[in-house]
């Protein structure tokens, strides 16, 4: 599992991201969080980003869950701060009730859970398939089809969201192979995967940030999530769509470390 390190020496914190990105997603958050003397990890969950991809591997969230368990093993890290964005949000719910010794505090942003796993963005690749069928398996446009509205969608201001950017996220994807790579890891999220974790036993101190214009789950999903899990604080982002990183880095990364106790960073513009 491919990460990147922002910090030494510092209170650990692991930065997990949801379907469809990957650890770059942090680039902004993870230099706030190392000038606050915190060591952040922006991982590459299984089978995303720069990660391996075996092709017989599990790629679900209860899968996920038990890699970042052998991931924090892997850097010698007991403890962590988890933030967990979209399906990295159910991961780390997933390993914050099956391993709670190992998540020291819980940071959710626009995580899926309830009936909204797999969200919207899942189900919609997943219908559109077809409708791309051909250009598909020629890989004439690898993921392209199935993934830049995602990724548009993903933000509120379309300006967070350049070709550039939208070619960044899709470089995994390339070609026929890339794509069917992209549709298993979209099969592989299954509400199953959640019907155990029981959201009330969740015993850490967790925060919700919520990005309210996100248009892949129920607008309900912040409130339910809040009222379900013991102790938990919601803060909404107004205007702010599910890629909290890409639209207020500065933001969301001052306010985890509000949350973990230390002093937040100011920013020149």
């Amino acid at each position: 599992m491919h990460v990147e390190r922002y910090g030494h020496g510092g209170a650990p914190i692991l930065l997990v991201h949801g379907f469809g990105t990957c650890s770059f997603l942090w680039r902004g958050v993870g230099p706030t969080l190392a000038s606050a003397n915190r060591t952040a990890f922006a991982i590459d969950l299984f089978g995303y980003g720069e990660s391996d991809r075996p092709f017989d591997a599990q790629f679900g969230i209860e899968a996920q869950s038990d890699y970042l368990d052998r991931a924090l093993t892997a850097l010698r890290l007991s403890r962590a701060t988890i933030v967990g964005i979209d399906l990295g949000g159910a991961v780390a719910m997933h390993l914050a009730y099956n391993r709670p010794d190992r998540v020291e505090r819980l940071v959710l942003v626009n995580p899926i859970a309830f009936d909204d796993v797999p969200a919207d963005d899942i189900k919609t690749m997943q219908r559109n398939t077809a409708r791309f069928a051909f250009r598909i398996s020629r890989g004439v446009l690898g993921a392209a089809p199935l993934m830049r509205e995602l990724l548009e969608r993903s933000v509120a201001d379309a300006s967070h969201m350049p070709d550039n950017l939208i070619a960044r996220y899709l470089a995994p994807y390339v070609g026929a192979e890339g794509v069917n790579h992209l549709l298993a890891l979209a099969r592989a999220v299954d509400e199953e995967d959640m019907t155990e974790v029981d959201l009330t036993q969740i015993d850490c101190p967790t925060l919700i940030v919520w990005g309210d214009q996100d248009p892949f789950v129920s607008p309900r999903l912040a409130d339910h999530l809040a009222d379900t899990v013991p102790g938990s604080r919601l803060v909404r982002l107004p205007g702010t769509g599910r890629l909290v990183p890409e639209e207020a880095p500065d933001t969301l990364a001052n306010m985890i470390l509000e949350f973990v106790g230390a002093a937040a960073v100011v920013r020149s513009e």
